[in-house]
């Protein structure tokens, strides 16, 4: 198939139409509105749904009922709709229920700006919702990553009966690059554990998230771990840059990674010995392969577009044995390659 030219928020919008996906739930923010805008359109021609909620939170619940009944389902939104989303999240990873989230991140805290940042790391990997609970987070850098990512959210969502968040910025969601979609047809597992009606002729299912006896609901956390525990040994993704000699190698997810891999490639015709590390999932975290990429490196460095929020998670993923340092912008600015390439040429020279 030739490749198209489609803006990142379209393509993750049609790779979910292609996906299988026929019901999405949403509430309209900057910088995400071109999917609500684009399966407005397409979803209808799909024999599809696209509903525009009162609110997040509606829109949320709204998700769970759909995904409870068997149906691949999908909502978006940007930072602060994704955080009145986080309640339904929980009540939608207790239940045990297969969703696609997209959250394409703007500046904060509270309503902050409609310009890129990566400032929800955190809440992504660490407090998608209250409980112990966990959401399979991918971090694509390009929009055919994130049409990539879109195929495989869905799948991974139903093999696991988990949320399934793809994490992007505005940068991302607002670009447009050339992109192929996979030729495939779209998986439909059987869901025999769905609410679907029973006629009489099975034991009726039943999805609760309340459990008022501490100990079964002890039991069924330990459970829901185990398959945590898999996701983590089966799942973790990153790509390698020129690495392999790398002194110094730079660790940066999405967008951040684009502009650090620039800034590797400065380095070294300057004749720092740069590599890049970029996690395709933020959880589980990539930890082997972070160990195996920087075995030969005197010094890490994060690049975020945030304060650092990955850096503890990189340091851990080490075990602190090699140094990590930390640069970024914040509220919206977004680094250039020079100014990541001045900062890897100061480490080099021992000046950080």
């Amino acid at each position: 198939m030739s490749k198209v030219l489609m803006k990142g928020n379209e393509a993750i919008a049609e790779a979910a139409i292609r996906s299988g996906c026929r019901l999405y739930f949403g509430y309209p923010i900057t910088p995400q509105n071109e999917i609500c805008a684009y399966l407005s359109r397409q979803m209808p021609k799909e024999n599809g749904l696209y509903l525009q909620a009162e609110s997040e939170i509606a829109a949320i619940n709204m998700v769970m009922g759909a995904a409870g009944a068997g149906a691949r389902v999908m909502t978006s939104s940007s930072s602060p709709g994704i955080s009145l989303k986080t309640e339904g999240i929980s009540y939608i990873a207790a239940g045990d229920l297969p969703c696609v989230i997209v959250n394409v991140q703007r500046g904060g805290p509270g309503l902050g700006t409609i310009q890129p940042a990566q400032a929800d790391y955190n809440q992504a990997t660490k407090a998608p919702g209250h409980g112990d609970f966990r959401i399979l987070v991918l971090s694509p850098s390009t929009v055919q990553e994130m049409v990539n990512c879109t195929f495989d959210a869905f799948d991974k969502a139903d093999e696991y009966r988990i949320p399934v968040l793809i994490l992007i910025d505005g940068l991302l969601g607002q670009m447009m690059e050339p992109v192929e979609f996979p030729n495939r047809e779209a998986v439909r597992p059987a869901k025999d554990w769905a609410l679907t009606g029973h006629g009489n002729k099975r034991k009726p299912n039943i999805i609760n998230t309340l459990c008022l006896q501490a100990d079964m609901l002890e039991k069924q956390i330990v459970e829901r771990h185990k398959r945590y525990e898999l996701i983590a040994e089966k799942e973790s993704k990153a790509e390698s840059y020129l690495c392999d000699d790398a002194e110094i190698v730079l660790v940066a997810y999405g967008a951040s990674s684009r502009i650090a891999r620039s800034a590797v490639d400065l380095a070294r015709k300057d004749g720092v010995k740069a590599g890049l590390l970029k996690p395709l999932t933020l959880w589980p975290f990539p930890e082997k392969q972070i160990r195996e990429s920087t075995k030969n490196a005197r010094h890490i460095l994060t690049v975020e577009m945030n304060m650092g929020q990955m850096v503890h998670d990189v340091r851990c993923a080490v075990e602190y044995k090699t140094p990590v340092s930390f640069y970024g912008r914040t509220g919206g600015v977004i680094p250039v390659p020079a100014e990541i390439c001045n900062e890897i040429k100061a480490i080099a020279g021992g000046k950080r």
